[in-house]
This record gives C-alpha cells, sequence and structure tokens, in this order.
C-alpha cells in the first residue's frame, strides 16, 4: 500500500463528465453508467479524488488514445520528451 497525502487528482477532457461527477443531482440513463458515477461521486465527497477539467489542447493523453497529426504530437510530446 502507497499512502497518499491528499486527495488524487483525477484529470479529464470532458466537461459532462466532470459535472456529472460532483453535482448530487445528476442522473444517469444507464444503470451500469449510474452505478459507477455514485461510486465516483462518494469519493469526490469523501475528499478521496478530485476530477478536474483538463483542456483537449493540453491533454497529453491524447497522444497516446486519439489519431492526431504530426505537428499535434510533436507539440504534446515537446512536454515530454527534449
Amino acid at each position: 500500500v502507497i499512502p497518499v497525502d491528499g486527495p488524487a487528482n483525477v484529470y479529464c477532457d470532458n466537461e459532462a463528465v466532470v459535472s456529472n461527477t460532483s453535482l448530487a443531482e445528476s442522473t444517469m440513463k444507464k444503470k451500469h453508467l449510474s452505478a459507477c458515477y455514485h461510486k465516483v461521486r462518494e469519493c469526490n465527497a469523501k475528499g478521496l479524488v478530485r476530477i478536474m477539467y483538463e483542456p483537449t489542447a493540453t491533454n497529453l493523453a491524447d497522444v497516446c488514445t486519439n489519431i492526431l497529426s504530426a505537428e499535434e504530437k510533436r507539440k504534446k510530446l515537446h512536454h515530454v520528451v527534449y
């Protein structure tokens, strides 16, 4: 077990997901999504996680998950690789 001081930061580039995880009155149409969001909301309310919005323009995970042009890849990887 690795001790963690303070809440874990979770970055997401989908604003709807960020609002659904922080607003208790938000409802889900699918039961399996509702169960997942409930757990995340619970952890958020307890202060275990902090869900934050990460704009697509600065989201470094896009290099691994999206098809990007060579220029877009170069711009994002510049922050990680020399």
